[in-house]
């Protein structure tokens, strides 16, 4: 069996993506650096740290942000007519009062080990924007519009906006398309995908807290309008159904649930395998009790769905909670190198399981002037 969460500690937002037989999984890194890191798997069961989509300290910069500022919500998707890796990216630079100011960026890669591209500046509408390549080769921006103004509703809609990759630019102004499928309100991590004869419109609702899930719509034109599932949520911690529209505050613990032990899931993306199996990866927190204390943070869990006869996907159980435990795929099982539970410090250079908070850890760490054993 899967044990979720598969990629534990703090590894939140992910975004799944699919290259022949290899998987890649990207997490939001916040004011860390390295930036973003990639999570790499042949089998949807083990997992390796593979890589980081942001390699430079001084692109962007983040040493003047707070904490929980810098690197938001990730957008890894592979280009197959490209033969090329597309991150988009956000960086938080404030959350002063009703005002986030927001850049989104786009880096491209032939090999997510790098070089990347020079980023590319989207726009500064919303947060969690994401990227689509559609079938006739055009691609898509998707974002939440933040909404500053009293008397409106918290975040805001989802936009869409057309990206020319030869101009290295969005076209026209941002149309909004989406509200959400629910009434749980604090809509955002929008994704767009295709399946069949229908563009999907995958979001988080609820806020990020112990009300957060996944819902869908679906739409035969990209531009909408778009039809919500009507089972929504897909996929969350607490099932139950209560307007939540009027309260944007993001962590709402009344909505603790002790029926699960995967609190506070949401946040997700798919993913679909020639062999007919569809994954979703979705953020989880392992909370304390009676605290609601996370100290592990947001983890990045698995399940597995599938494509209703109508056109709708669900949790291969057909509930829509979070599932501990899960079946793993008919893939022959590979294992991944792991980061080393103990680190002498006998290489040159640091391993790739580093982190330091806004600056390179290479640059005041000394692995040569005193080898490993010797104090």
């Amino acid at each position: 069996m899967i044990h979720n969460p598969i990629i534990p500690g703090f590894n939140p937002d992910p975004c799944i993506c699919r290259k022949g037989g290899d998987f890649y999984i990207a997490v939001s890194s916040f004011e860390w650096f390295p930036g973003i890191p990639i999570y790499h798997s042949r089998d949807m069961k083990n997992w390796e740290l593979y890589s980081h989509a942001l390699q430079d300290a001084q692109n962007p910069d983040l040493k003047k942000l707070p904490s929980a500022k810098g690197i938001w919500a990730p957008c890894l998707t592979y280009c197959g007519d490209e033969d090329l890796f597309y991150v988009v990216y956000g960086v938080m630079n404030s959350m002063n009062a009703r005002y986030f100011d927001v850049d989104n960026y786009l880096i491209t890669a032939k090999d997510l080990k790098g070089p990347w591209s020079e980023p590319v500046y989207l726009h500064s509408t919303g947060f969690d924007a994401s990227l689509f390549h559609d079938d006739d080769g055009r691609k898509y921006v998707v974002a939440l519009e933040w909404e500053t103004r009293t008397e409106y509703e918290k975040p805001g809609p989802i936009i869409i906006m057309e990206y020319d990759p030869k101009e290295k630019k969005v076209l026209g102004m941002p149309e909004r398309f989406w509200r959400g499928g629910t009434d749980r309100g604090c809509i955002e991590a929008p994704h767009l995908t295709k399946h069949g004869d229908y563009y999907y419109i995958m979001c988080a609702e609820g806020g990020t807290g112990y009300y957060h899930s996944v819902t869908m719509g679906r739409s035969k034109n990209i531009w909408g309008p778009y039809e919500p599932d009507p089972c929504n949520p897909i996929l969350t911690s607490c099932p139950g159904e209560v307007n939540e529209r009027g309260d944007w505050d993001h962590l709402k613990p009344r909505y603790y649930n002790p029926d699960s032990r995967l609190q506070k899931s949401g946040h997700a993306s798919y993913v679909e395998l020639p062999n007919g199996e569809v994954w979703m990866v979705h953020l989880a927190s392992r909370p304390f009790v009676p605290e609601l204390r996370c100290t592990l943070g947001r983890e990045t869990a698995i399940q597995r769905m599938k494509w209703t006869e109508d056109g709708w996907l669900r949790m291969e159980n057909g509930g829509n909670l979070a599932e501990e435990f899960v079946r793993p795929s008919t893939l022959p099982e590979t294992f991944m190198p792991q980061l080393p539970a103990r680190d002498d410090f006998d290489s040159a250079k640091l391993h790739i399981g580093y982190y330091a908070p806004r600056i390179d850890p290479e640059t005041f760490v000394d692995l040569t002037s005193r080898p490993a054993g010797t104090v």
